[in-house]
């Protein structure tokens, strides 16, 4: 897939046209089920990288991404790639990078750190509840296992406990690690990525300010 045959100025071609110009060009690999999150000025969000060449990808979404259009895709070794919005239709998306790519690197999922999964940064308030009191903890990254706190109770490394926020049913957790005020939780359930994207999407930062986009 590439991205390189643009459309002429002012003229907006169809998704169609749109997708018959990528099935010309360079050889694409494809990645069934490889998660990735997408970052932008309103927020971030998981999607799922479905092919991928030297010059662009297709992703698969969760929702729209309204206004977003420059955005940088991030893998589960924290490799960073400034990307374009293309197209957009029915859950899917093509994206251009911002310079080609070492395609062989991309799918060996190389990065600056170890592979780990992904955890989208929310900002959302949530409500804890140990040992019988329940108080309050700002919710800053959610991932499938778990997510990351803070709050200004002291919490102990192995302490039990329930965590929900209004885009997040009832969890039990476990503290994992601790660096106080800041806390991380696994936990006993195990969400779904389709879970993760939409309850992560509904805790965006800028999502107040998307307009009509839906979930």
């Amino acid at each position: 897939m590439t991205f390189q045959e643009t459309l002429p100025a002012g003229q907006s071609g169809s998704y169609a046209e749109q997708r018959e110009r990528e099935q010309r060009a360079s050889p694409r690999f494809a990645l069934l089920l490889r998660a990735a999150k997408l970052i932008g000025l309103r927020g971030q969000y998981l999607c799922i990288v479905r092919d991928v060449s030297e010059t662009g990808v297709r992703l698969r979404l969760f929702h729209a991404l309204a206004q977003e259009r420059r955005l940088a895709l991030e893998s589960v070794a924290g490799q960073r790639l400034g990307v374009e919005k293309v197209w957009e239709n029915a859950g899917e998306a093509g994206f251009r990078f911002d310079v080609p790519i070492d395609v062989h690197g991309f799918i060996a999922e190389a990065g600056p750190y170890p592979k780990r999964p992904i955890r989208i940064g929310v900002e959302d308030i949530a409500r804890i509840t140990v040992a019988g009191e329940t108080c309050v903890a700002r919710l800053r990254d959610l991932s499938r296992q778990g997510a990351g706190i803070e709050i200004d109770r002291h919490l102990a490394i192995g302490q039990h406990l329930r965590i929900e926020a209004d885009a997040l049913p009832e969890f039990e957790a476990t503290v994992c690690w601790r660096k106080h005020p800041a806390y991380g939780l696994v936990f006993r359930q195990l969400m779904s990525l389709e879970e993760l994207a939409v309850r992560s999407y509904r805790m965006q930062p800028g999502r107040l300010r998307q307009g009509t986009d839906q979930a």
